[in-house]
């Protein structure tokens, strides 16, 4: 992007541009003024997976820039860059965005462009900066390409040189005998001794080893973690005190889970132990799911306060790979041993002032008849967003293969009477009116309501036309009658036949009052 375009995006303070030593790349700082989470909230840049680091009483946030488009489902990741700032707070204030930092083509000959994964810069015992990078290999046999990079640079914002010029130092193959994981999200940690730890992994699968102070050498055997409970991916190794800290994003899925509502979700969970290499033992939840799928942890301490780093799609824009930096306060239970770390309560900018609207779904509680598919989200159908190209915990369905039911219902629940007189159901679909496999559009639905009595009655519509049943991100209003009630259901009827039904699928589901308010 130009930097006159940047310059109006940004109502930056100051452009200024600086050229590596590389002819491919060119560092851009911009200064920008923030108003709360995410840091950079216009939507003009996204970012994601930050890595903080404090150097010289300046807090810097690595973070991978998403690049995907608004309907694009897919980590489109060509660069690193930096947010920069002193005695940064969580409610606004001065940052630069320092870009274009490092892209993987670039800085690893032996590595493809994009994929700039998530990646932690540390400060050697030397005083050089390291960048501990996830890319993927440009030749290999692996099955898997992914692989782990460290390059070098003597400042923090580089250029960085790669520090291990005959390729990475982890992947499926290296260090002998290899492993079979996908090697991203590498966490290192220089101990107060000098002496270097990295973890790394993702589905699931941790791996730790001890690296040499040369800080490219792996000195010890590799090590599998299992003892930390719901672990996904996105480790983050720190210390406090004597104790050691591990941050991850967890997916252990359920109903009942203290973690996610659905499998597609993450929270940030972790675990401590007494050394860098463990035993590890799960301690709880530190920042419950956000509003991107993905959630990844850092931690830094600044002025004796303590901040975590994480990144959600609040921004303008955002979607689950559009993401943007946000951090918070991060406190400690001082009275248990260890100290165990307090959950976290996020904080977001203020908004615009909510326009007046006669849509009173978002004030109900939703609830299914049946058991919600561990992959979709009852919340979602009054959340208040349509996706274009949604992902399954951004919908609820019914879908649950050949035992897909013929009849679901959706039941909104009011806390007071309320008054409506008309409702939109926005229905999902990846299969053809009249199919029996997949998520085709239902072949009919209803509204019943509940009355004074506590029986269910139907709605006496007032439009014509019925109940549409087009899969449409915009669906026609269906009026009735004006009602007062606490309740309102939906009763859905699925497509099929032979005894075989698809799911139906709702993204949102208005429940409109007369009157805008």
């Amino acid at each position: 992007m130009a930097p006159t375009a940047w310059g109006v995006l940004f109502l930056s303070l100051a452009l200024r541009c600086f050229v590596s030593a590389s002819q491919h790349l060119r560092r851009q700082a911009v200064s920008f003024s923030s108003t709360g989470n995410p840091i950079l909230a216009d939507g003009s840049i996204y970012s994601a997976d930050p890595a903080p680091i404090v150097v010289d009483e300046t807090v810097y946030i690595l973070a991978g820039r998403d690049e995907a488009g608004p309907a694009q489902n897919s980590f489109i990741m060509n660069e690193w860059q930096i947010f920069e700032a002193r005695a940064p707070n969580p409610n606004g204030g001065s940052w630069t965005l320092n870009r274009n930092v490092a892209r993987p083509g670039n800085v690893f000959s032996w590595a493809a462009p994009g994929t700039a994964y998530a990646g932690q810069i540390v400060r050697g015992s030397n005083g050089k900066f390291y960048l501990y990078a996830p890319v993927t290999q440009a030749n290999g046999a692996n099955s898997d390409p992914f692989a782990i990079g460290v390059a070098v640079s003597n400042s923090i914002l580089g250029p960085y040189t790669d520090a291990h010029p005959s390729g990475p130092i982890v992947s499926q193959t290296v260090p002998s005998p290899g492993n079979n994981i996908q090697n991203i999200d590498p966490t290192v940690l220089v101990d107060s001794d000098g002496r270097v730890y990295m973890y790394w992994g993702t589905f699931g699968q941790l791996k730790a080893c001890e690296l040499a102070s040369d800080m490219v050498t792996i000195k010890s055997s590799v090590t599998t973690v299992t003892s930390l409970t719901g672990f996904f991916e996105a480790p983050w190794l720190m210390k406090r005190g004597s104790t050691y800290y591990m941050l991850y994003a967890g997916n252990n899925a359920g109903q009942s889970s203290p973690c996610t509502p659905t499998s597609y979700h993450a929270c940030i969970a972790y675990g401590t132990a007494s050394s860098p290499l463990g035993p590890w033992t799960f301690r709880g939840i530190v920042l419950d799911i956000v509003s991107s799928t993905t959630s990844h942890p850092g931690v830094y301490q600044l002025g004796g306060e303590w901040f975590i780093t994480y990144h959600t799609r609040d921004a303008v824009g955002g979607t689950h790979f559009r993401r943007s930096i946000a951090f918070d306060k991060l406190t400690w239970d001082d009275t248990t041993s260890p100290p165990l770390i307090k959950k976290v309560i996020p904080t977001r900018r203020q908004g615009p002032a909510n326009t007046p609207t006669r849509n009173i779904g978002p004030r109900a509680t939703p609830s299914s008849t049946n058991a919600n598919p561990i992959q979709y989200w009852i919340k979602a159908i009054n959340d208040g967003r349509v996706e274009q190209n949604p992902l399954p915990p951004d919908y609820w369905c019914s879908y649950a293969a050949e035992r897909s039911p013929q009849t679901s219902t959706l039941t909104y629940q009011w806390n007071t009477t309320v008054q409506l007189n008309g409702a939109t159901m926005a229905f999902f679909a990846d299969q053809p009116a009249g199919s029996n496999i997949g998520v085709p559009p239902p072949t009919s639905w209803q509204l019943e309501y509940l009355t004074s009595a506590g029986s269910w009655a139907a709605v006496v519509l007032t439009s014509s036309g019925g109940f549409p049943t087009a899969a449409t991100d915009s669906p026609r209003e269906v009026s009735f009658q004006t009602i007062s009630t606490s309740s309102l259901r939906a009763v859905l009827k699925a497509s099929g036949s032979g005894g075989q039904y698809g799911g139906v699928a709702v993204k949102e589901w208005t429940a409109l009052a007369p009157t805008a308010s």
